[in-house]
């Protein structure tokens, strides 16, 4: 599986893998735990989003109070993915910054051994990726026509086998790589109206529940039949 999120990518990788360049954390088991909370993973990824922060921004972003974001700013210090901004911080604010552009989930056997953890994370990505959705729609009517025209939200129903479901996630990823990401570079770099965009990929697999057993032989009965 593959996730966008805020400029970062939190993956279960898939066959190719993240793209080398990308200035990325591979989670391990404290790292697993310290990001299965919805709050952290939004923290992690506004930062990646926007830059330095403090916890008062964040938490303005968030709706939460401030000692809630500094006290997840905290463990996520501690497990490494955020680190304090000296350049910016002083004696009455501290800023925060991300370490990493992307993190990998990419151990299955990790992922075995730490299914409750494994579950918290990836429905705290879940999470966010449906409040950015719910941001972007109540937005939408106040954005510029050009921007509204582009909005796009649909699902596809297939009937594949894994290995077409794998290269159907290999093609959508190929896709998106042709187009430019937004890094800071970028954003100095890009042609006049360009603007972030999101795109949220998702393959949900719904395998067919098996059918139910038939009764044994002889022990079928007829509608309205006694039972004694």
């Amino acid at each position: 599986m593959r996730f966008s999120l805020c400029g970062v990518t939190d993956a279960m990788k898939g066959p190719e893998g993240p793209d080398p360049e990308e200035n990325s954390v591979v989670l391990d088991a404290k790292g697993l735990r310290a990001m299965a909370h919805p709050v952290r993973v939004q923290l992690v990824g506004l930062l990646r989003k926007y830059g330095p922060s403090t916890a008062t921004r964040l938490a303005e972003r968030l709706g939460v109070n401030s000692g809630t974001a500094s006290y997840h700013l905290r463990q996520l210090g501690a497990a490494g993915f955020v680190e304090e901004d000296a350049e910016r911080g002083n004696a009455r604010e501290r800023w925060w910054r991300s370490v990493h552009r992307m993190t990998e989930l990419n151990d299955r056997e990790l992922a075995d051994r730490e299914p409750e953890a494994t579950l918290a994370f990836l429905q705290s990505v879940a999470t966010t990726y449906t409040l950015r959705t719910q941001q972007t729609l109540n937005e939408l009517q106040t954005m510029p026509r050009a921007w509204r025209d582009t909005f796009d939200m649909s699902d596809w129903a297939l009937r594949l086998t894994p290995a077409e479901a794998v290269a159907l996630q290999r093609e959508l990823r190929a896709v998106v790589s042709r187009y430019r990401r937004d890094t800071p570079e970028a954003a100095t770099s890009a042609p006049e109206g360009a603007e972030r965009v999101g795109v949220i990929t998702q393959i949900l697999p719904e395998p067919d529940a098996p059918a139910a057993s038939p009764l044994p032989s002889g022990a079928q009965e007829e509608e309205g039949s006694p039972t004694s």
